[in-house]
């Protein structure tokens, strides 16, 4: 199984820390939000992985080579104009395109304990386009899933009006954890050009009955990293023992 670590944001919402760093090089309990994450991949067995830069980009290139890449093989997919989710993917696709298998992304500023092995399980019995981990939080952008866990709409906020892109008999408002498995043959129903997201991509192909699915996360410890605050509060965390990192048993 490949992987995609979607880091090329410029992290403005975690300014003054990506004055003169990439956020995937800011650290959260002495150590990088890049290296938690490919950490957690290994441990997953993932060991080719393709990683979207933009905003500092040579400093991570030094950054991997000077720690081997931590043992796996990293290509690097520099994006002269952020293309955003759904960009950044599309111009990655060479890098997936040589095996059926699925493969995961993984957005660099989410710490989380969420089983890839389970999500896997499920893309693959479902026969899945995408799966996509979501939790029962509240969010500002809600996805909404029918009683068969398939995407079929958004909302926004608590009190957003339903925008649904198929019937469903009821729904359910869940939050996208930034994380997910995809089938390579999504590439080519990619219609879109330049800088664009994955979630109206998703939409897209929901609304033509492509099984885009939901994988329900909300037994694992799950934080978005993507302002200071949420730093220091995944550092206490990380130290009072709140999170700890699982990884599957060998």
């Amino acid at each position: 199984m490949k992987a995609m670590v979607l880091a090329a944001g410029l992290g403005t919402r975690l300014r003054p820390l990506t004055n003169d760093r990439p956020k995937a090089l800011v650290e959260v309990a002495g150590r990088t939000l890049l290296e938690r994450t490919l950490t957690r991949l290994r441990a997953f067995g993932i060991h080719d992985v393709i990683v979207n830069t933009h905003h500092f980009p040579d400093m991570i290139a030094s950054y991997l080579q000077s720690h081997k890449n931590f043992g796996m093989h990293i290509e690097l997919s520099y994006e002269e104009v952020l293309l955003d989710t759904g960009g950044g993917l599309k111009q990655a696709s060479a890098f997936f395109l040589d095996s059926d298998e699925p493969f995961l992304v993984h957005n660099v500023d989410v710490l989380s304990s969420i089983d890839f092995n389970g999500m896997l399980q499920l893309h693959r019995d479902r026969n899945a386009l995408a799966t996509l981990a979501v939790q029962d939080r509240t969010t500002s952008r809600y996805l909404l899933f029918d009683e068969n866990d398939q995407l079929c709409g958004r909302r926004a906020g608590l009190a957003g009006r339903p925008d649904l892109v198929r019937e469903a008999r009821t729904t359910q408002a869940l939050a996208f954890c930034g994380i997910h498995v995809i089938s390579p043959r999504i590439f080519s129903m990619i219609d879109e050009q330049g800088t664009f997201s994955v979630i109206p991509l998703y939409l897209r192909l929901a609304e033509r009955n492509e099984a885009v699915m939901g994988y329900r996360a909300d037994r694992y410890y799950w934080r978005d990293l993507g302002r200071p605050q949420h730093i220091l509060e995944a550092a206490g965390e990380i130290k009072e023992g709140l999170y700890r990192e699982q990884f599957p048993a060998n």
